[in-house]
């Protein structure tokens, strides 16, 4: 039977059963309201979770954004660079050479008034390891010598790889004894690599960077390429980060996941320092091996040399000890192409004029010229202009008992638009594992100085035209050139 009773009602009826109708009625209705408020708040709450870290996020990115612009206006500093050089004894060129890297040593210590960073792969600045009267060594013994007096005045820390057994440690003790702050960082347990950049940062404002290690040799008995940079607080700053990075290692038995913001920089191959350089316009920024050091912003050192080559509009002009597309030291036979591809993608497709200049001496690998012979070959296309000389360090009977002297440790490139310098060999194992750093600059605009890109310039040709430099042909071999 169809009920009379309309829809409202029978809602009213059912709510009556109990306490009686207007007393429940009202009871159910408050409670209905209280839970819509109570979901309302909850909502409210969940969504201020959501938009907090959205905000702050923004916040953050917007400060970050700000930072960076901040910085690159207030950049003012006067920034000075000067190319310094070792020229091994008894080595003549017709043109002239730069600053010696002894004098630009002792300038940055007798500058120092307060602190001093160096970043080294090891230090034998004296006779000792030779277990010879070499006197030669006399350079490095003063450079010895005046550090360890300026570490019982002012705040000296040196970071090293840690040494193997036989490594001497003579030099290191002499500084320890005087004050100097040591840490070794274990490079081998971190990366399987070694700490192999070379650079000095003094008083937080003038810098060194190059192929020179912390050897009597590399200051008279093999040939070195590096800059100095006075006056850049903005860029001593950047690659402080980098020095309290392997500061940090020596603490740690893992390289970090994420580096704290510490470390990170702002300045990279896409944003570059923005600063003036001998009164020139210039854009700097510092990149660092193996890319697991570096940290947010860092351009890894091997992205900045692929960079630097496939932005050169006429030539590349490369400078290195080792040049071998492999993992030169991995147990396995392992190929490594990055580099060696890109130098024959840029000579073919975009036709820029590529030169190697590579070193020999008795430690070569005779490998590597069956890859450099690969590369020279592709000059007999008469389409392609890549070209290969080797460069050989002259040594008279006693020179040739030194050991590991003679020979040309550079380690830089040069293209029409930027200046590179590098603190490693170019093999695979120098940006995978190994710990490296390289100052880039590019400062192609018109002055009446001469850039340091075309300083560097000079430097390549000079050599490249030496009578120390040989053609590269099918026939060469190590024991032919060498």
């Amino acid at each position: 039977m169809k009920s009379d009773i309309p829809y409202e009602k029978m809602v009213d009826v059912e709510l009556s059963r109990g306490e009686g109708h207007h007393g429940s009625q009202k009871y159910y209705r408050c409670l209905i309201v209280l839970t819509c408020i109570t979901t309302v708040l909850l909502i409210l709450l969940s969504l201020q979770t959501l938009l907090v870290p959205m905000a702050k996020s923004s916040s953050t990115k917007s400060s970050v954004q700000q930072e960076r612009v901040l910085i690159r206006e207030t950049c003012t500093d006067p920034c000075r660079i000067v190319l310094v050089e070792s020229i091994p004894e008894g080595m003549v060129f017709n043109s002239s050479v730069h600053q010696s890297i002894y004098d630009a040593w002792l300038n940055l210590i007798s500058a120092t008034q307060s602190s001093l960073d160096i970043a080294s792969f090891y230090w034998t600045l004296t006779n000792s390891d030779t277990h010879t009267q070499e006197p030669t060594a006399n350079q490095g013994q003063q450079i010895l010598k005046k550090l360890g007096q300026l570490s019982s005045k002012a705040y000296v820390r040196i970071a090293v790889d840690k040494p193997a057994d036989k490594k001497p440690m003579e030099d290191i003790n002499f500084l320890s004894s005087y004050g100097a702050d040591v840490r070794m960082v274990n490079m081998r347990e971190l990366t399987t690599g070694v700490l192999h950049t070379k650079f000095w940062i003094v008083d937080k404002k003038h810098i060194y960077i190059g192929s020179a290690n912390m050897d009597w040799r590399s200051l008279t008995q093999v040939k070195e390429l590096g800059a100095v940079v006075y006056d850049c607080s903005c860029l001593a700053e950047d690659l402080g980060k980098i020095f309290e990075a392997y500061w940090y290692l020596n603490q740690t038995k893992t390289v970090p996941a994420h580096w704290p913001n510490k470390y990170s920089t702002l300045y990279n191959k896409d944003t570059p320092m923005q600063l003036s350089l001998n009164g020139t316009s210039a854009s700097v920024y510092l990149s660092s091996s193996p890319p697991s050091l570096c940290a947010e912003g860092r351009t890894p050192d091997l992205q900045s040399i692929l960079d630097v080559i496939a932005n050169a509009q006429q030539f590349v002009y490369i400078a290195v000890m080792n040049y071998l597309p492999t993992m030169e030291f991995s147990r396995s036979k392992r190929y490594w192409m990055d580099i060696d591809t890109e130098l024959r993608r840029v000579a073919y497709e975009r036709r820029i004029r590529v030169r190697l200049l590579i070193s020999c001496w008795n430690s070569t690998k005779p490998i590597m010229f069956p890859f450099l012979r690969s590369l020279a070959s592709l000059q007999d296309t008469n389409q392609l202009d890549i070209q290969v000389r080797i460069f050989t360090v002259p040594s008279d009977a006693q020179q040739k008992k030194i050991p590991f002297a003679r020979v040309n440790h550079n380690k830089y490139m040069v293209t029409d638009q930027v200046a590179y310098i590098g603190t490693s060999n170019w093999s695979g194992d120098y940006f995978v594992n190994t710990a490296g750093s390289a100052l880039v600059v590019n400062q192609t605009s018109a002055s009446a100085s001469s850039t340091v890109q075309e300083q560097l310039q000079a430097v390549f040709e000079r050599d490249w035209e030496s009578a120390y430099s040989t053609d590269i042909n099918h026939r060469s071999n190590r024991k032919d050139i060498c």
